[in-house]
């Protein structure tokens, strides 16, 4: 599975200095929908690409938006000249099939 998308970065409120991007409801719901061995906090592993950077991590559900959402590392956020507020362009490749 495979998909890209755009979306603002945002601060987890939480927890300063963690940011992420939230996967779209339409594509949490597909992603959602392929059955898995469970994981830990629901985590899903997927490979990232986002401008020059890939990376292999993992999305986690949110409840509150009822998607999941992509932690972006600081190394990424450093290379691709990524802000908070700023829309980013993701291609995200899900693992766990």
């Amino acid at each position: 599975m495979r998909f890209r998308f755009t979306a603002p970065l945002w601060e987890w409120q939480a927890q300063a200095n963690w940011y992420f991007v939230t996967v779209p409801e339409e594509i949490s719901e597909d992603i959602r929908e392929v059955p898995r061995m469970p994981r830990g906090f629901g985590s899903v592993r997927v490979r990232v690409q986002v401008g020059g950077s890939d990376w292999s991590t993992s999305i986690f559900p949110d409840s509150a938006q009822g998607a999941y959402v992509l932690p972006v590392k600081k190394a990424v956020r450093v290379a691709e000249g990524l802000a908070e507020g700023e829309p980013v362009e993701v291609a995200l490749e899900v693992l766990d099939l």
